[in-house]
């Protein structure tokens, strides 16, 4: 996929707000201080789109992007920061769990995974819950230009075990690096060939009567 455009819609709290779920969707979420801003940069090719930040946590809203005219790339803020208050961090994970469970246009839920890293527990938790919710995810592992590609492929291969006591299958992994750019096609191809089975029209039929019908 060649993306021609991308260009920020809106910043919500709350998904009654969201555009109709009328094109699909992509959502982008992970640990705080994953490279998840860094990924998107580079997924789009356009520097700053998503806001990156020395503080963790700096994403706090639902952030919807429009690529080509005709997906939407969902930055949700990351969950696991723990210098926010229990109940704003609470507040946080009512609206992003809603999102993701109700959202009729999400195709796929992108859980980026610090590649450096051994499987965490909090990640492995997330994974557990979108199985639960029956909600389709791929993996993102990151920052890969960090450590040597054996300290990678080892770290991928633990969070595999560690997953393949939950659920039966692994979902499709991806291996990237923002500063290098590596694994930008295979991220792009694959939201492609969904985005080639996705009915517009019909989805433009169910949703396309307001802002309020998407979730």
């Amino acid at each position: 996929m060649i993306v021609k455009s991308a260009d920020f819609v809106c910043s919500n709290t709350q998904v009654s707000k969201l555009p109709p779920a009328v094109k699909p969707e992509y959502a982008f979420i992970g640990r705080s201080n994953v490279g998840k801003s860094s990924l998107i940069n580079m997924l789009v090719d356009k520097k700053g789109l998503a806001k990156t930040s020395q503080t963790p946590g700096k994403t706090q809203l639902i952030n919807h992007f429009l690529i080509n005219d005709n997906w939407y790339l969902v930055d949700l803020p990351g969950y696991g920061y723990a210098r926010i208050s229990k109940s704003k961090k609470e507040d946080w994970n009512k609206f992003i769990r809603t999102y993701l469970d109700k959202r009729e246009s999400l195709q796929t839920v992108f859980v980026l995974i610090d590649s450096r890293l051994e499987p965490q527990k909090i990640d492995l938790e997330f994974c557990n819950w979108l199985g639960e919710k029956g909600l389709s995810f791929a993996l993102i592992f990151t920052k890969a230009d960090k450590q040597s590609r054996v300290k990678t492929d080892q770290n991928v291969s633990a969070f595999k075990k560690a997953l393949l006591t939950t659920f039966e299958d692994i979902p499709t992994i991806f291996i990237t690096s923002a500063e290098l750019q590596t694994g930008r096609e295979e991220v792009l191809n694959f939201v492609g060939s969904i985005n080639n089975n996705f009915d517009y029209k019909a989805a433009a039929a169910m949703f396309g009567g307001g802002k309020n019908q998407g979730v």
